[in-house]
Protein backbone atom coordinates (compact mmCIF):
# COMPACT_ATOMS: atom_id res chain seq x y z
CA UNK A 1 0.00 0.00 0.00
CA UNK A 2 2.89 2.66 0.82
CA UNK A 3 4.31 1.96 -2.48
CA UNK A 4 0.78 2.27 -4.26
CA UNK A 5 0.54 5.74 -2.43
CA UNK A 6 4.54 7.04 -3.01
CA UNK A 7 3.78 7.86 -7.00
CA UNK A 8 0.81 9.95 -6.65
CA UNK A 9 1.66 11.93 -3.36
CA UNK A 10 5.02 12.81 -5.32
CA UNK A 11 2.94 13.82 -7.98
CA UNK A 12 0.88 15.90 -6.15
CA UNK A 13 3.68 17.17 -3.91
CA UNK A 14 5.77 18.50 -7.43
CA UNK A 15 2.36 19.86 -8.56
CA UNK A 16 1.90 22.34 -5.23
CA UNK A 17 5.49 22.90 -5.35
CA UNK A 18 5.03 24.21 -8.89
CA UNK A 19 2.01 26.68 -8.17
CA UNK A 20 4.34 28.15 -4.93
CA UNK A 21 7.72 28.78 -7.31
CA UNK A 22 5.11 30.09 -9.78
CA UNK A 23 3.33 32.16 -7.68
CA UNK A 24 6.47 33.82 -5.52
CA UNK A 25 8.97 33.45 -8.21
CA UNK A 26 12.44 33.04 -5.65
CA UNK A 27 15.72 32.93 -6.90
CA UNK A 28 16.91 29.56 -7.11
CA UNK A 29 20.43 28.07 -6.85
CA UNK A 30 20.79 24.03 -7.35
CA UNK A 31 23.36 22.41 -5.50
CA UNK A 32 24.77 18.70 -7.13
CA UNK A 33 26.79 16.54 -6.92
CA UNK A 34 28.17 13.16 -5.51
CA UNK A 35 29.97 14.30 -2.59
CA UNK A 36 29.57 17.27 -0.19
CA UNK A 37 26.40 18.66 -1.48
CA UNK A 38 24.96 18.74 2.36
CA UNK A 39 27.89 20.63 3.49
CA UNK A 40 28.06 22.97 0.43
CA UNK A 41 23.85 23.64 0.39
CA UNK A 42 24.56 24.81 4.62
CA UNK A 43 27.57 26.55 3.79
CA UNK A 44 25.41 28.57 1.25
CA UNK A 45 22.86 29.58 3.16
CA UNK A 46 25.47 30.89 6.05
CA UNK A 47 26.82 32.99 3.71
CA UNK A 48 24.06 34.12 2.22
CA UNK A 49 21.69 34.49 5.25
CA UNK A 50 23.08 38.15 6.15
CA UNK A 51 21.74 39.49 2.50
CA UNK A 52 18.95 37.39 1.86
CA UNK A 53 15.38 36.08 2.87
CA UNK A 54 16.10 32.89 2.33
CA UNK A 55 15.25 28.84 2.69
CA UNK A 56 17.45 25.66 2.26
CA UNK A 57 17.18 21.94 2.22
CA UNK A 58 16.51 20.95 5.82
CA UNK A 59 19.36 17.90 6.60
CA UNK A 60 19.64 16.20 2.88
CA UNK A 61 16.18 16.98 1.49
CA UNK A 62 17.41 16.21 -1.86
CA UNK A 63 14.55 13.46 -3.56
CA UNK A 64 11.75 14.03 -5.59
CA UNK A 65 9.93 14.19 -2.26
CA UNK A 66 12.29 16.48 -0.09
CA UNK A 67 12.66 19.00 -2.68
CA UNK A 68 8.75 19.50 -2.90
CA UNK A 69 8.94 19.76 1.23
CA UNK A 70 11.60 22.33 0.96
CA UNK A 71 10.05 24.27 -1.14
CA UNK A 72 6.69 24.35 1.11
CA UNK A 73 8.87 24.86 4.33
CA UNK A 74 7.44 21.58 6.17
CA UNK A 75 9.03 18.46 7.89
CA UNK A 76 8.91 15.10 6.39
CA UNK A 77 6.10 13.91 7.88
CA UNK A 78 7.20 10.18 7.53
CA UNK A 79 4.24 7.73 7.93
CA UNK A 80 2.03 9.93 9.50
CA UNK A 81 -1.41 10.30 8.12
CA UNK A 82 -2.11 13.36 9.43
CA UNK A 83 0.61 14.96 9.32
CA UNK A 84 1.24 14.50 5.84
CA UNK A 85 -2.69 16.03 5.32
CA UNK A 86 -0.67 19.40 7.38
CA UNK A 87 1.68 19.54 4.66
CA UNK A 88 -0.77 19.70 2.33
CA UNK A 89 -2.89 22.18 4.43
CA UNK A 90 0.52 24.52 4.68
CA UNK A 91 1.23 24.18 0.74
CA UNK A 92 -2.74 25.26 -0.57
CA UNK A 93 -2.76 28.35 1.83
CA UNK A 94 0.79 29.42 0.70
CA UNK A 95 -1.04 29.10 -2.95
CA UNK A 96 -4.41 30.76 -1.91
CA UNK A 97 -3.28 33.63 0.71
CA UNK A 98 -0.51 36.04 0.66
CA UNK A 99 2.97 35.30 2.62
CA UNK A 100 6.21 36.16 3.10
CA UNK A 101 7.99 33.71 1.01
CA UNK A 102 12.03 33.23 1.07
CA UNK A 103 13.31 35.75 -1.87
CA UNK A 104 16.25 32.66 -2.29
CA UNK A 105 15.62 28.89 -2.19
CA UNK A 106 18.83 26.99 -2.04
CA UNK A 107 18.01 23.32 -2.73
CA UNK A 108 20.07 20.78 -2.57
CA UNK A 109 19.25 17.42 -5.67
CA UNK A 110 20.37 14.23 -6.06
CA UNK A 111 19.85 11.06 -8.29
CA UNK A 112 19.11 7.42 -7.21
CA UNK A 113 18.43 6.18 -10.22
CA UNK A 114 18.24 7.32 -13.82
CA UNK A 115 15.59 10.06 -14.77
CA UNK A 116 15.45 11.54 -11.22
CA UNK A 117 16.99 14.82 -11.66
CA UNK A 118 14.80 15.32 -14.77
CA UNK A 119 11.94 14.67 -12.83
CA UNK A 120 13.48 17.51 -10.37
CA UNK A 121 13.97 20.02 -12.82
CA UNK A 122 10.48 19.72 -14.20
CA UNK A 123 9.44 21.04 -10.80
CA UNK A 124 12.37 23.81 -9.96
CA UNK A 125 14.51 25.79 -12.85
CA UNK A 126 17.80 27.07 -11.41
CA UNK A 127 19.11 29.99 -11.56
CA UNK A 128 22.65 29.57 -10.09
CA UNK A 129 23.99 25.92 -10.12
CA UNK A 130 26.86 24.69 -7.49
CA UNK A 131 28.61 20.85 -8.44
CA UNK A 132 30.74 19.79 -5.61
CA UNK A 133 32.86 16.58 -6.95
CA UNK A 134 32.11 13.91 -9.99
CA UNK A 135 34.32 11.11 -8.60
CA UNK A 136 35.95 8.08 -10.55
CA UNK A 137 33.55 5.63 -8.89
CA UNK A 138 30.28 7.72 -7.71
CA UNK A 139 28.06 6.26 -5.33
CA UNK A 140 24.40 4.72 -7.06
CA UNK A 141 26.49 3.57 -9.89
CA UNK A 142 25.14 0.37 -9.87
CA UNK A 143 21.74 1.76 -10.76
CA UNK A 144 23.13 3.35 -14.57
CA UNK A 145 25.02 2.48 -17.24
CA UNK A 146 28.54 3.42 -15.74
CA UNK A 147 30.50 6.17 -13.73
CA UNK A 148 29.85 8.56 -16.76
CA UNK A 149 26.24 8.43 -16.98
CA UNK A 150 26.14 8.78 -12.89
CA UNK A 151 28.12 12.09 -13.62
CA UNK A 152 25.90 13.49 -16.32
CA UNK A 153 22.94 12.48 -14.46
CA UNK A 154 24.42 14.89 -11.84
CA UNK A 155 25.00 17.37 -14.13
CA UNK A 156 21.76 17.72 -15.09
CA UNK A 157 20.89 21.02 -13.75
CA UNK A 158 23.54 22.68 -15.22
CA UNK A 159 22.29 22.28 -18.36
CA UNK A 160 18.88 23.96 -17.33
CA UNK A 161 20.54 27.02 -16.62
CA UNK A 162 20.11 30.19 -18.86
CA UNK A 163 22.84 31.40 -20.81
CA UNK A 164 25.70 33.30 -18.47
CA UNK A 165 23.71 31.97 -15.40
CA UNK A 166 26.63 31.31 -12.52
CA UNK A 167 28.18 28.17 -12.73
CA UNK A 168 30.08 27.06 -9.78
CA UNK A 169 32.84 23.81 -9.99
CA UNK A 170 35.51 22.20 -8.19
CA UNK A 171 38.77 23.21 -9.95
CA UNK A 172 40.14 20.13 -9.54
CA UNK A 173 37.14 18.27 -10.97
CA UNK A 174 38.19 17.20 -15.01
CA UNK A 175 34.93 15.71 -15.20
CA UNK A 176 32.85 19.07 -14.43
CA UNK A 177 35.67 21.22 -16.03
CA UNK A 178 34.89 18.92 -19.38
CA UNK A 179 31.34 19.35 -19.05
CA UNK A 180 31.14 22.97 -18.15
CA UNK A 181 33.00 23.66 -21.47
CA UNK A 182 30.34 22.61 -23.30
CA UNK A 183 27.70 25.52 -21.67
CA UNK A 184 27.29 28.95 -22.61
CA UNK A 185 27.04 30.16 -19.01
CA UNK A 186 29.18 32.06 -16.96
CA UNK A 187 31.80 29.39 -14.59
CA UNK A 188 33.52 30.31 -11.79
CA UNK A 189 35.65 27.45 -10.23
CA UNK A 190 36.86 27.07 -6.11
CA UNK A 191 39.37 24.73 -5.30
CA UNK A 192 43.09 24.22 -4.30
CA UNK A 193 44.40 24.51 -7.92
CA UNK A 194 46.43 27.45 -8.09
CA UNK A 195 44.73 28.74 -11.14
CA UNK A 196 41.33 28.59 -9.29
CA UNK A 197 38.88 31.82 -9.06
CA UNK A 198 38.58 30.82 -5.41
CA UNK A 199 42.00 29.65 -4.23
CA UNK A 200 42.22 27.53 -0.68
CA UNK A 201 45.64 27.48 0.69
CA UNK A 202 47.47 26.42 3.42
CA UNK A 203 44.96 24.58 5.09
CA UNK A 204 45.54 22.61 8.35
CA UNK A 205 43.36 21.13 11.46
CA UNK A 206 43.24 23.74 14.27
CA UNK A 207 42.54 22.95 18.16
CA UNK A 208 41.97 26.68 20.10
CA UNK A 209 40.77 25.20 23.65
CA UNK A 210 37.66 23.46 23.38
CA UNK A 211 37.12 24.40 19.46
CA UNK A 212 38.74 22.26 17.01
CA UNK A 213 38.25 22.10 12.96
CA UNK A 214 39.87 23.02 9.70
CA UNK A 215 41.15 26.77 9.02
CA UNK A 216 43.08 27.31 5.53
CA UNK A 217 43.54 30.86 3.41
CA UNK A 218 40.67 31.29 0.95
CA UNK A 219 40.48 33.68 -0.97
CA UNK A 220 43.48 35.12 0.88
CA UNK A 221 40.75 35.74 3.79
CA UNK A 222 41.00 33.25 7.21
CA UNK A 223 38.48 30.58 7.15
CA UNK A 224 37.36 28.45 9.50
CA UNK A 225 35.02 25.31 9.48
CA UNK A 226 34.62 24.27 12.94
CA UNK A 227 34.01 21.13 14.13
CA UNK A 228 35.26 18.90 11.26
CA UNK A 229 38.52 17.49 9.79
CA UNK A 230 39.66 16.71 6.29
CA UNK A 231 40.42 19.64 3.32
CA UNK A 232 36.98 18.44 1.86
CA UNK A 233 35.66 20.24 5.07
CA UNK A 234 37.21 23.35 3.07
CA UNK A 235 35.42 23.06 -0.27
CA UNK A 236 31.77 23.97 1.14
CA UNK A 237 32.72 27.72 2.09
CA UNK A 238 35.06 27.95 -1.05
CA UNK A 239 31.87 27.03 -3.15
CA UNK A 240 29.73 30.48 -1.06
CA UNK A 241 32.41 32.12 -1.61
CA UNK A 242 32.82 31.18 -5.51
CA UNK A 243 28.90 31.81 -6.13
CA UNK A 244 29.40 35.06 -4.21
CA UNK A 245 31.83 36.27 -6.70
CA UNK A 246 29.78 35.76 -9.72
CA UNK A 247 26.48 37.03 -8.05
CA UNK A 248 28.74 40.30 -6.76
CA UNK A 249 27.43 39.74 -3.54
CA UNK A 250 29.41 41.62 -0.39
CA UNK A 251 32.13 39.84 0.14
CA UNK A 252 32.23 41.58 3.80
CA UNK A 253 28.54 40.13 4.55
CA UNK A 254 29.59 36.60 2.79
CA UNK A 255 32.62 36.37 5.31
CA UNK A 256 30.31 37.66 8.22
CA UNK A 257 27.94 34.68 7.58
CA UNK A 258 30.41 31.95 6.86
CA UNK A 259 31.69 32.78 10.46
CA UNK A 260 28.58 31.15 12.13
CA UNK A 261 29.18 27.85 9.41
CA UNK A 262 29.42 24.28 11.24
CA UNK A 263 29.46 21.38 8.99
CA UNK A 264 26.51 19.32 9.42
CA UNK A 265 26.24 16.13 11.52
CA UNK A 266 28.01 12.85 10.29
CA UNK A 267 30.21 14.89 7.93
CA UNK A 268 33.67 14.40 9.23
CA UNK A 269 32.83 15.66 12.60
CA UNK A 270 35.23 15.47 15.17
CA UNK A 271 33.79 14.48 18.38
CA UNK A 272 35.49 13.45 21.97
CA UNK A 273 36.04 9.63 22.32
CA UNK A 274 36.62 7.31 25.66
CA UNK A 275 40.18 7.16 27.30
CA UNK A 276 40.84 10.36 25.68
CA UNK A 277 40.49 9.33 22.51
CA UNK A 278 39.19 11.30 19.37
CA UNK A 279 36.18 10.20 17.07
CA UNK A 280 35.99 11.52 13.45
CA UNK A 281 32.33 10.71 13.09
CA UNK A 282 31.83 10.82 9.02
CA UNK A 283 29.02 7.76 9.48
CA UNK A 284 26.42 9.63 6.92
CA UNK A 285 27.31 7.91 3.93
CA UNK A 286 30.37 6.63 2.02
CA UNK A 287 31.58 6.28 -1.52
CA UNK A 288 34.92 5.56 -2.70
CA UNK A 289 36.13 9.25 -2.87
CA UNK A 290 35.07 10.15 0.60
CA UNK A 291 36.72 6.68 2.15
CA UNK A 292 39.73 7.70 0.85
CA UNK A 293 39.50 11.12 1.93
CA UNK A 294 38.72 9.92 5.15
CA UNK A 295 41.58 7.88 5.68
CA UNK A 296 44.13 10.53 4.73
CA UNK A 297 42.62 12.79 8.03
CA UNK A 298 43.55 10.72 9.96
CA UNK A 299 46.75 11.69 10.18
CA UNK A 300 45.49 15.85 11.03
CA UNK A 301 44.83 15.30 14.21
CA UNK A 302 48.55 15.56 16.21
CA UNK A 303 48.03 12.37 18.51
CA UNK A 304 50.55 10.13 20.12
CA UNK A 305 47.75 7.19 19.81
CA UNK A 306 47.31 4.68 17.23
CA UNK A 307 44.92 5.48 14.08
CA UNK A 308 42.17 3.18 13.88
CA UNK A 309 39.80 3.05 10.62
CA UNK A 310 35.64 1.44 11.38
CA UNK A 311 35.00 1.27 7.40
CA UNK A 312 31.46 -0.02 6.80
CA UNK A 313 30.20 -1.58 3.69
CA UNK A 314 29.44 0.92 0.50
CA UNK A 315 26.53 0.17 -1.03
CA UNK A 316 25.34 0.72 -4.33
CA UNK A 317 28.68 0.46 -6.26
CA UNK A 318 27.41 -2.53 -8.65
CA UNK A 319 30.14 -4.08 -10.59
CA UNK A 320 32.57 -2.27 -8.91
CA UNK A 321 32.08 -3.10 -5.16
CA UNK A 322 34.75 -5.79 -5.05
CA UNK A 323 37.11 -3.52 -6.69
CA UNK A 324 36.94 -0.73 -4.61
CA UNK A 325 36.53 -1.99 -1.08
CA UNK A 326 39.52 -3.42 -1.78
CA UNK A 327 41.76 -0.54 -3.21
CA UNK A 328 40.30 0.88 0.41
CA UNK A 329 41.47 -2.06 2.02
CA UNK A 330 45.25 -1.05 0.53
CA UNK A 331 44.74 2.57 1.46
CA UNK A 332 43.97 1.78 5.08
CA UNK A 333 47.49 -0.74 5.14
CA UNK A 334 48.94 2.66 4.39
CA UNK A 335 47.20 5.27 6.40
CA UNK A 336 46.12 3.18 9.67
CA UNK A 337 47.45 1.23 12.34
CA UNK A 338 44.15 -0.98 13.28
CA UNK A 339 40.87 -1.31 10.69
CA UNK A 340 37.57 -2.84 12.13
CA UNK A 341 35.47 -3.86 8.95
CA UNK A 342 31.51 -3.86 9.36
CA UNK A 343 29.41 -6.07 6.61
CA UNK A 344 29.96 -8.35 4.06
CA UNK A 345 31.36 -6.14 1.27
CA UNK A 346 33.86 -4.53 3.68
CA UNK A 347 35.37 -8.17 4.08
CA UNK A 348 37.29 -7.24 0.67
CA UNK A 349 38.65 -4.18 2.71
CA UNK A 350 39.91 -6.60 5.47
CA UNK A 351 41.39 -9.29 3.06
CA UNK A 352 43.61 -6.66 1.16
CA UNK A 353 44.74 -4.78 4.36
CA UNK A 354 45.71 -7.74 5.59
CA UNK A 355 47.74 -8.70 2.06
CA UNK A 356 49.12 -4.82 2.16
CA UNK A 357 50.76 -5.53 5.11
CA UNK A 358 48.34 -4.90 8.06
CA UNK A 359 48.88 -7.95 10.83
CA UNK A 360 46.28 -10.24 12.18
CA UNK A 361 45.96 -8.32 15.67
CA UNK A 362 45.27 -4.89 14.10
CA UNK A 363 42.57 -6.37 11.19
CA UNK A 364 39.00 -7.40 12.31
CA UNK A 365 35.65 -7.98 10.63
CA UNK A 366 32.66 -8.28 11.79
CA UNK A 367 28.61 -8.00 10.76
CA UNK A 368 27.22 -5.17 12.04
CA UNK A 369 27.93 -1.71 13.54
CA UNK A 370 26.83 -2.90 16.40
CA UNK A 371 29.60 -5.70 16.75
CA UNK A 372 32.10 -3.17 16.12
CA UNK A 373 30.64 -0.72 18.87
CA UNK A 374 30.88 -3.67 21.21
CA UNK A 375 34.45 -4.74 19.81
CA UNK A 376 35.79 -1.09 19.66
CA UNK A 377 35.08 -0.52 23.53
CA UNK A 378 37.45 -2.93 24.73
CA UNK A 379 40.20 -1.56 21.76
CA UNK A 380 39.87 1.76 22.43
CA UNK A 381 42.72 3.44 24.32
CA UNK A 382 44.79 6.28 25.41
CA UNK A 383 45.14 9.14 22.35
CA UNK A 384 43.74 6.84 19.80
CA UNK A 385 41.77 8.62 16.69
CA UNK A 386 39.35 6.65 15.22
CA UNK A 387 37.51 7.47 12.18
CA UNK A 388 34.25 6.03 11.79
CA UNK A 389 32.38 5.61 8.04
CA UNK A 390 30.02 3.41 6.01
CA UNK A 391 27.17 3.76 3.66
CA UNK A 392 23.82 5.33 5.48
CA UNK A 393 21.99 1.30 5.76
CA UNK A 394 24.92 0.41 7.39
CA UNK A 395 23.88 2.52 10.79
CA UNK A 396 28.08 3.16 11.72
CA UNK A 397 26.45 6.38 13.66
CA UNK A 398 25.87 3.66 16.35
CA UNK A 399 29.57 3.04 16.54
CA UNK A 400 30.37 6.59 17.00
CA UNK A 401 27.71 6.85 19.55
CA UNK A 402 28.96 3.59 21.73
CA UNK A 403 32.67 5.52 21.34
CA UNK A 404 31.41 9.08 23.14
CA UNK A 405 33.00 10.31 26.19
CA UNK A 406 30.19 12.36 26.64
CA UNK A 407 26.68 10.78 26.01
CA UNK A 408 25.01 14.10 25.41
CA UNK A 409 27.04 14.72 22.45
CA UNK A 410 24.85 12.21 20.55
CA UNK A 411 22.92 15.08 19.98
CA UNK A 412 25.55 15.75 17.42
CA UNK A 413 25.54 12.85 15.47
CA UNK A 414 23.30 11.98 12.57
CA UNK A 415 20.04 10.22 12.60
CA UNK A 416 19.03 10.91 15.96
CA UNK A 417 15.22 10.90 14.82
CA UNK A 418 12.97 8.88 16.16
CA UNK A 419 12.04 7.62 13.61
CA UNK A 420 15.54 6.40 12.48
CA UNK A 421 16.06 5.50 16.04
CA UNK A 422 13.28 2.72 15.49
CA UNK A 423 14.95 1.11 12.28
Amino acid sequence: MKKLLKAPVAVFLAILARAILNKYQPQIVMVTGSVGKTSTKDALAAAFSETHFLRASEKSYNSEFGLPLTVIGAKNPWENPAAWFGVFQEALALIMLPSHYPKLLILEVGADRPGDLKRILRIAKPDAVVVTRLPDVPVHVEAYEGPQAVRDEEFTPAYALNPEAPLIICAEDTYAKTMAARLPVSVTTFGFSKDADICIASPEFYAEGEASGMRAQIDNEEIKVQGALGRPQLYAPAAALALAKALNISRADVLAGLANYVAPPGRARVLLGIHNSYIIDDSYNASPAAVEEGLSSLSLIPQKGRRIAVLGDMLELGRYSQEEHARIGTLVAQKADMLVAVGVRSRATYEAAKTAGLSEDAAYAVDTAQDAATLLVDLVSENDVVLVKGSQSVRMERVSEALLRNPEDASRLVRQEREWKRR
